[in-house]
């Protein structure tokens, strides 16, 4: 067959283009999450495995046992404290931090009406049972009122100066305060006394309150990763001698149960990524399936969604290396006819592309193509129309921020957001994420509604973005990228970088506000598909916490990946 000029002449000069280099860093993983078998002694290794297995099965249905059993127990404590607000308040606010609540969902929603019908705001004057009242309720959808808080001020307006001494009051207050919502001044106030308050105070505290305190400034609970603050939590109440022995074994042998189905999730994924060996194909491209995982893993943890697991970690790895692809490694010319085949998506656009770019093209018509294939079985391949839509929105998102690199443009602040949003990936992953959670969840209107460009995923895309560019702008600018936040809100006020640092900073945080809006009854569509959109926010403040986690990740992010991926927790 012969092939159009033009093409020959990208495929000829592929080796003689100048190109950019971001010089990545390697996987810092190996094979690590990959059972390989070794060669020798396979008949011992056999039958090694074969009673490992037994021993394992016979494990395993043990602990279910057990785990069924405690999880009736610990529900008949839930539902005894029906006729004491505080107490069954506490008591879903542990279940929550230790990560078992999705076994009470339906237990922990009746209560929470029950509770908003009877009283809608706390008439209690302790702070922190107030906070807890405001916190669970709020972050439940229910719309209450943050004037409860007005009791705590002295006749200036000023938060008294006694709350100072009470540290669980103010931490239960500090962590409310992450739910507001614009024009609830008092809970701005709010948030920067307590953090000012707590600061000062936790030198002089001692564990676990200490250990609490000192996380909390770090991480606040509502923006952190449910699976990482539920790993850190256990171990907090672990050592808090009045702890609850039902919860904590729960929390335990529920915490290494769903562990143990996510490395054989990871396990998966990890050896379909060294079967496509991108990492000696695409060398340029960044080498992140693991934490590609992680990632997902943030998104839901819940052992019902693990094929929506598989789905979005091999679209993140993907995404992944196509924006690699458009920022660091193709020409202006290959990312022209690569943008052209993503729109055409058929095998045959591949004889189009440059070799490099063939290989990325056919993993991700593979992909989709077995996305396709495991919907099918459920009567809902029609989804992967609008999945596909989502990728070549977000293609052309990436050809036009290179073709600004390339003619050296700076664009405006609102030029850039217009393109920036869609190619900080969120809207798009936020789609795939749909894909997977089954029917009794999200249907053809759910993608409908996620393409209207709702307020929430646009929030989330804001937040994605702006935490981004502020944290590797630098990165970027030193090996040639198009312009960022940074660089297009200095250019238009003809301010510093650390003030440009600090605007972008607050427009993160009304983005918070616009989510936290979106998250109140009623809702455009089920809690469960917004949740999807509020922990794709909180694995950006996560892994975007000290640097990009994600492209750098060494010290930043190792010990959080290897605490939910890697290491049970100790019984």
């Amino acid at each position: 067959m012969s092939v159009p000029s033009s093409v020959a002449l990208s495929q000829n000069a592929e080796s003689d283009a100048i190109r950019r280099t971001a010089n990545f860093e390697p996987s810092i993983w190996g094979n690590l999450f990959i059972n390989n078998i070794p060669k020798t002694r396979y008949i011992y290794i056999y039958i090694y495995i074969y009673i490992y297995i037994y021993i394992i099965l016979v494990t395993h249905v043990s602990k279910v046992r057990e785990v069924e059993e405690l999880i009736e127990e610990v529900r008949r404590e839930l539902l005894a404290s029906a006729d004491q607000p505080s107490k069954q308040l506490n008591i879903i606010d542990v279940l929550q931090r230790l990560g078992v609540a999705y076994h009470f969902e339906r237990d922990i929603e009746e209560a929470l009406e029950r509770i908003y019908a009877s009283s809608g705001a706390s008439d209690d004057n302790d702070l922190y049972n107030v906070s807890i009242h405001f916190r669970l309720l709020r972050q439940q959808g229910f719309r209450v009122s943050c004037d409860v808080f007005n009791k705590f001020k002295d006749g200036n307006g000023q938060f008294k100066a006694s709350l100072s001494a009470n540290i669980p009051g103010l931490l239960a207050f500090y962590e409310a305060t992450h739910l507001r919502v614009h024009g609830e001044e008092i809970l701005d106030e709010a948030l920067s006394f307590t953090t000012t308050q707590l600061d000062s105070a936790k030198s002089n505290l001692s564990n676990p309150l200490a250990a609490q305190v000192t996380h909390a400034l770090k991480q606040s609970l509502y923006k952190g990763i449910p699976r990482l603050e539920s790993r850190d939590f256990i171990s907090l109440y672990q050592d808090d001698t009045s702890h609850n022995k039902a919860f904590l074994k729960l929390s335990i042998l529920d915490f290494n149960h769903v562990q143990s189905l996510h490395k054989q999730e990871l396990r998966h994924i990890a050896r379909w990524w060294k079967d496509l060996d991108f990492a000696t194909k695409l060398p340029f491209a960044r080498d992140r399936v693991v934490e590609g995982f992680f990632w997902t893993v943030a998104v839901y943890f819940e052992p019902q969604y693990s094929l929506a697991r598989k789905i979005l970690t091999k679209v993140i790895a993907l995404t992944s290396i196509i924006d690699d692809i458009f920022d660091v490694y193709g020409t202006l010319e290959e990312i022209e006819i690569f943008t052209e085949a993503i729109e055409r998506w058929n095998v045959r656009s591949m004889n189009t592309l440059p070799k490099y770019m063939q290989i990325c093209y056919k993993a991700l018509l593979d992909v989709f193509e077995e996305i396709e294939k495991e919907l099918a079985k459920q009567g809902r391949s029609y989804l992967v129309s609008h999945a596909k839509e989502a990728m070549k929105i977000l293609v052309r998102a990436y050809f036009d921020e290179a073709k600004s690199f390339h003619a050296k443009h700076i664009p405006t602040m609102e030029e850039y957001m217009r393109v920036a949003l869609v190619s900080s990936a969120y809207p798009t992953l936020t789609i795939m994420s749909f894909l997977g959670m089954g029917d009794q969840i999200v249907t053809e209107e759910t993608l409908v509604w996620a393409f209207s460009d709702p307020k929430i995923i646009t929030a989330s895309s804001a937040i994605a973005r702006l935490s981004n560019d502020i944290k590797s702008h630098k990165f970027e600018q030193e090996r040639g990228h198009a312009a960022s936040a940074v660089e297009c809100y200095m250019k238009k006020y003809g301010v510093s970088e650390e003030v440009a640092y600090d605007e972008l900073s607050r427009q993160v945080s009304d983005a918070w506000k616009d989510i936290n809006e979106d998250c109140l009854r009623p809702t455009a569509v089920p809690m469960a598909i917004l949740m999807r959109v509020l922990n794709f926010s909180r694995a950006i403040d996560v892994i975007y916490k000290d640097g990009d986690g994600y492209t750098h990740v060494g010290k930043l992010m190792k010990p959080k990946i290897e605490s939910l991926l890697l290491y049970p927790v100790p019984i």
